[in-house]
């Protein structure tokens, strides 16, 4: 039994959609959550510069004696999962990208899109995953670099988001022959609904979703899920954005949050 709070972070508010599918399998577990909305969005950063980010963020909720850290931030993943491990290996640390890979393996679909930021995609990480572990899946990937500034935004339920998207993906989609496609962004999650409503015979995978299944075996088999307890959700920004805070409320409502502000020295 471990009743520490399990550290999520991200560049933003996208890595928001990964905590309620851990409320959903483990409703004991308490969250403090880091968006670094004060510098988002990471995609078209520099590797280097990601790395001294995810690195800020990480020494900072291991001093919060997080008992596990999630990172639920596809470029970050990509760029600085290994060196976070090395980093800190006292702390179990987890990534987006491997549980998303295996699950699509696992399905053996035929042709699937890869969406993400522009980092992530020119990684090439997710297709040499997935290739690794069944070689007869084809992967295309495309990067959408407007997506997270509009989500960040608040620009979801209107045209301009589904404009936007059509102008990246209906030739993608098309040109592809795609069956299913990869939400490489927590922030993707966040437009799903659109997603499925303008192509509706795609399969989506959920990567927020996704990484909650290492979470629980990690905690199952180290003995550290938590009991029951009163300790409040935490959620921290690096610039309280109202969208940050609307955001939570949506996602969480009805759970029992407190919102802080925590500035990072640069």
């Amino acid at each position: 039994m471990d009743n520490r709070a399990i550290g999520f972070f991200d560049s933003g508010l996208g890595g928001l959609t990964s905590v309620p599918v851990l409320k959903c399998a483990l409703p004991n577990e308490k969250v403090l959550y880091f968006g670094d909305t004060a510098r988002t969005p990471y995609g078209s950063k520099s590797p280097e510069t990601v790395c001294k980010f995810s690195a800020q963020i990480v020494d900072y909720l291991v001093s919060k004696n997080v008992k596990l850290i999630v990172i639920a931030c596809n470029t970050v993943t990509a760029m600085a999962l290994d060196m976070l491990r090395k980093r800190h290996p006292e702390v179990p640390i987890v990534g987006v990208i491997d549980p998303t890979a295996r699950r699509v393996a696992a399905d053996n679909t035929l042709n699937v899109g890869i969406i993400g930021t522009k980092v992530t995609i020119e990684s090439g990480v997710y297709a040499e995953r997935i290739h690794e572990l069944n070689p007869n899946i084809n992967t295309f990937s495309l990067a959408c670099p407007a997506f997270v500034p509009l989500i960040e935004e608040g620009i979801i339920d209107n045209e301009i988001m589904d404009l936007t998207i059509k102008y990246y993906m209906d030739d993608f989609v098309k040109k592809n022959q795609l069956d299913s496609l990869i939400l490489g962004c927590t922030h993707y999650p966040l437009i799903a609904p659109n997603i499925s409503r303008l192509y509706p015979k795609l399969r989506l995978y959920n990567s927020s979703a996704e990484v909650i299944s290492d979470v629980v075996d990690i905690l199952t088999e180290r003995d550290m899920l938590a009991e029951e307890n009163d300790f409040p959700d935490r959620f921290y920004a690096s610039d309280l954005s109202e969208n940050f805070i609307r955001m939570t409320d949506t996602l969480f409502e009805g759970y029992d949050t407190k919102i802080k502000l925590k500035k990072l020295d640069e």
